[in-house]
């Protein structure tokens, strides 16, 4: 079967649809049925041939791609969007629920509004959803996301002074351990290596394989080796410059390149 990847509206991670007999290309807007509801997104990665084995579910359909219509559609419900979030942020203020409100979203075909949120803990929002369906007439859905798909949706500046690489180019969150930072010799101080989410910096995994590689031409720290300076232990080490700091036994402290460790 044709399988094709789209980034939805409201999280931009990647869900895989079958795309038939489509003519599709990376950037086109279509109209899918996502788990859901009728959703607009955006093609990522171009139709290919799968083996229907590879999914646990049998992946849902594009319906079509979208038009001028569909277009149209998606813009009166994001204004409804700005208006229905105003109103769900009100109301949860006057029922003081210990919940932040992060983003309202309404489906292509106006079936219902999803209204995504933060809370530390699990929230009886019952009063909530039936002032919100009495007052917009529609079916409600509130649904609980992490930190990390908060600032995704909200976007925002790292602390390299780009934009969160979350909110643009990155449509899936992959595992990241502090274990990566110590690879690269990084400061383990939490607020050094942590993003806008509170967690750690999704970067620390771009270049880890590299650090990894890096490291094994250096000696580990600690270790005593023998230099034509003299003998000396290793206290620092610089991957990108492939240098290492020593502390003599002579009492001093040089800084030397790895093609001057006797082999």
């Amino acid at each position: 079967m044709n399988v094709v990847g789209v980034a939805l509206d409201n999280n931009g991670r990647v869900h895989y649809f079958q795309s038939g007999d489509l003519s599709l290309k990376k950037g086109d807007l279509v109209v899918v049925d996502a788990e859901k509801g009728v959703s607009m997104g955006t093609v990522i990665i171009p139709p290919r041939e799968e083996k229907t084995g590879i999914f646990k579910q049998a992946p849902r359909e594009v319906l079509r791609k979208a038009t001028a219509k569909d277009l149209k559609q998606r813009e009166k419900w994001q204004k409804k969007e700005e208006e229905s979030f105003a109103l769900c942020l009100r109301l949860i203020a006057e029922l003081q629920l210990p919940m932040k409100l992060v983003e309202a979203e309404y489906l292509l075909d106006g079936s219902k509004v999803i209204f995504y949120f933060t809370a530390e803990n699990r929230i009886d929002f019952r009063q909530l959803v039936r002032r919100l369906a009495a007052q917009l007439k529609m079916r409600i859905e509130m649904r609980q996301i992490g930190v990390r798909d908060e600032t995704k949706m909200v976007g925002g500046i790292g602390f390299c002074g780009r934009e969160l690489c979350c909110a643009t180019f990155l449509h899936d969150f992959e595992l990241v351990s502090i274990k990566m930072a110590k690879e690269q010799n990084l400061p383990l101080n939490p607020t050094k290596i942590s993003g806008l989410c509170g967690r750690l910096f999704c970067c620390l995994s771009y270049e880890i394989d590299a650090y990894k590689e890096l490291k094994k031409n250096l000696p580990k720290i600690g270790k005593r080796i023998t230099t034509k300076h003299g003998e000396g232990k290793v206290i620092r080490q610089n991957l990108l410059l492939q240098t290492i700091t020593l502390e003599m036994a002579s009492g001093g402290i040089i800084t030397i390149k790895t093609d001057e460790l006797e082999k």
